[in-house]
């Protein structure tokens, strides 16, 4: 067996680290510009262009390299970051991402703001404040903490009270319990009356084309009031599906959109698809063949026969109608009935021009 040389092993040794460092070291003319609040990494080296013509595994090769290149730079810069352990000793190391700086453009569109309701432009216009209230206040018949509004709330409900007081030039006889429950269903339905006034509201100053306006004084129409509860049952995010409807209420004609909302794609996904989508409108832009829509012809095809065979049928009843009123006009076939009805019609004997042709005969 042939005697190794130490000189040897210590090369091999050296070549083997060289490789480690090697796979995490790179190096670049140009610094990279980094991001790491996105994890965003841009490259302003530019690519030998030689390389990169053509398509081949030379080319793959070489941009496989410089995807790894650049990734290794992104992570050795997150390395530098602050990190602690999360969960304990024995959890994962995490590093804390400092804020964004780069802009990214917006997946889905920003919501739109919520029109002002009448008391909020009454507020603005008049300075007025809103004062923070606690939700807790102190019943002194419970002697405890009650809720300020809603079910057991501090005082109870005046309408269902043991004991209502006789306001002062009120009438004795008049039940104060039936008129507290009574100013209760007003005030409810008041209240519900302003909802609805704030909801048509937002839908039209929402929409592009401005509706019809509403009186603020309370003095809405049959049509004012049916517009308003349409806009407040297609308000909830099931579009008025589940809303139950009003005895009178007629139903909703079916859209012409057929209820589809509108669906934004995602700015990073299928590429693939994409890249599809847009070779099949280049494709269509460029063929000089015009784009056939086979359902659109079918339906033009079949109301224009339906619409030929039920003019062919009136001009049929028509014919028929006229074929039976001449029928009726000619002599000695006309029956009882029509003759006693004509009856009435004839002149006095004498009179006529009947009563003429006697006198010359």
């Amino acid at each position: 067996m042939a005697a190794v040389r130490v000189e040897a092993v210590l090369a091999a040794a050296e070549e083997q680290e060289a490789e480690k460092r090697r796979s995490i070291t790179v190096e670049k003319e140009l610094e990279l510009e980094y991001d790491l609040g996105n994890l965003l990494a841009m490259d302003r080296n530019p690519p030998p262009a030689a390389a990169l013509r053509g398509a081949g595994p030379r080319r793959e090769a070489l941009l496989q390299a410089l995807a790894r290149d650049n990734t290794q730079l992104l992570v050795s810069q997150l390395w530098e970051l602050p990190a602690e352990r999360a969960g304990g000793a024995g959890g994962p190391l995490v590093a804390q991402l400092p804020e964004p700086t780069f802009p990214l453009p917006r997946e889905k569109p920003p919501p739109k703001p919520r029109p002002p309701t009448r008391w909020e432009q009454f507020a603005r216009l008049k300075g007025i404040r809103r004062k923070k209230k606690t939700s807790l206040v102190w019943d002194e018949q419970a002697k405890e903490w009650r809720r300020r509004w809603g079910y057991r709330r501090a005082g109870g409900d005046p309408s269902r009270a043991w004991l209502a007081e006789v306001p002062a030039g009120a009438d004795p006889e008049e039940d104060q319990f039936a008129r507290l429950r009574r100013e209760k269903r007003e005030r409810v339905a008041r209240n519900e009356l302003n909802r609805l006034r704030n909801l048509a509201r937002a839908h039209r100053a929402g929409s592009a084309v401005p509706a019809a306006p509403l009186h603020p004084t309370g003095h809405q129409d049959r049509d004012e009031l049916r517009r308003v509860a349409r806009v407040a049952r297609v308000s909830t995010a099931s579009l008025g599906r589940f809303q139950p409807r009003l005895p009178k209420e007629p139903a909703e004609p079916p859209s012409r959109s057929g209820g589809k909302k509108r669906r934004f794609e995602p700015l990073l996904g299928n590429l693939a698809a994409e890249r599809s989508r847009q070779l099949e409108l280049l494709r269509d832009m460029g063929s000089k063949k015009p784009v056939l829509d086979i359902t659109r012809a079918v339906n033009k095809q079949l109301r224009q026969e339906e619409a030929e065979a039920a003019a062919a049928n009136k001009g049929k009843k028509q014919s028929k109608r006229g074929k039976r009123g001449r029928r009726q006009q000619r002599p000695g076939r006309s029956s009882k009935k029509s003759g006693a009805r004509r009856q009435p019609q004839q002149k006095p004997a004498g009179g006529g021009a009947g009563g003429g042709r006697r006198k010359k005969a």
